[in-house]
């Protein structure tokens, strides 16, 4: 399975695509996930313009509930020897939901070591199982495989403040196939971040997600390194690496979120 087929994209001309919001795209509010969003916008960007993604940035605007249509609309703005610079504008239920800006394209210039390096943490399988609390519903943190490498769990926060790092094993069982809307879904976990260094249960609102391509290489897990900034006046900022099980960096993404603490029902 690959990011289009996860996301249920259908191509209906050379400009449009459009896909349903099911359970296993939407968030614990029962609307579309931000990553999955931006994932869309550039899996049409990457057909409509025939090149891999450089950089991709999802402005959010509005909301795509379960079981609405989303329409996706390409427009390459400038298409050079090497890249184009394009947008994909997302409709739902009337409304525009999201635009995608985005660069796309390769060229020859490689450094020979990297400049940054992988957390050492303990492999998926020795991990924790990421819970979320099951009163929220269904989502796609029900399809996404997601362990703790560092931090904690939702059912160990106690008040206590944490580390602003923290960090995520994540995979779609059977989605092998790397890519830049892959990645675009992980690094969505920015969202939740803010709870690790709270060390109270979290969650939040994207009003933006961007992501930037540095390698694509095959991996069935991704390492999800989470780095909080700030939280001030109900919005948190974050960044986070995402890397392959062999080390590589595949991508950095980053948000800033409208932040919310999550208390259970007291009935």
């Amino acid at each position: 399975m690959d990011a289009r087929n996860f996301l249920g994209m259908e191509q209906r001309d050379e400009q449009t695509w459009s896909f349903v919001v099911t359970e296993r795209l939407i968030t614990p509010g029962q609307f579309l996930f931000g990553g999955c969003g931006l994932a869309a916008g550039l899996v049409a960007l990457e057909e409509a313009s025939g090149r891999p993604t450089i950089w991709g940035s999802a402005h959010y605007l509005s909301y795509a509930p379960t079981n609405a249509e989303v329409v996706v609309t390409t427009d390459l703005a400038v298409v050079g020897g090497h890249v184009t610079q394009a947008r994909a504008t997302a409709r739902a239920e009337g409304r525009e939901i999201l635009t995608v800006h985005a660069a796309l394209g390769t060229g020859d210039l490689t450094s020979p070591t990297p400049w940054v390096t992988m957390p050492t943490v303990p492999d998926p399988e020795q991990c924790k199982q990421r819970d979320v609390p099951i009163t929220i519903g269904s989502s796609i943190f029900e399809h996404v495989d997601s362990r703790i490498a560092i931090g904690r769990r939702y059912d160990e926060m106690d008040g206590t403040p944490g580390e602003p790092v923290s960090a995520i094993w994540a995979r779609v069982p059977g989605h092998f196939e790397p890519s830049a809307a892959t990645l675009a879904i992980f690094g969505d976990y920015v969202s939740g971040g803010a709870s690790q260094p709270l060390g109270r249960r979290a969650f939040g609102r994207s009003l933006d997600n961007t992501i930037r391509v540095a390698t694509l290489e095959p991996t069935e897990w991704v390492l999800c390194e989470i780095h909080m900034h700030a939280l001030a006046g109900g919005f948190a900022q974050g960044t986070a690496f995402l890397w392959s099980q062999s080390g590589t960096l595949l991508a950095t993404a980053s948000q800033t979120i409208a932040s919310k603490l999550w208390e259970p029902p007291t009935s």
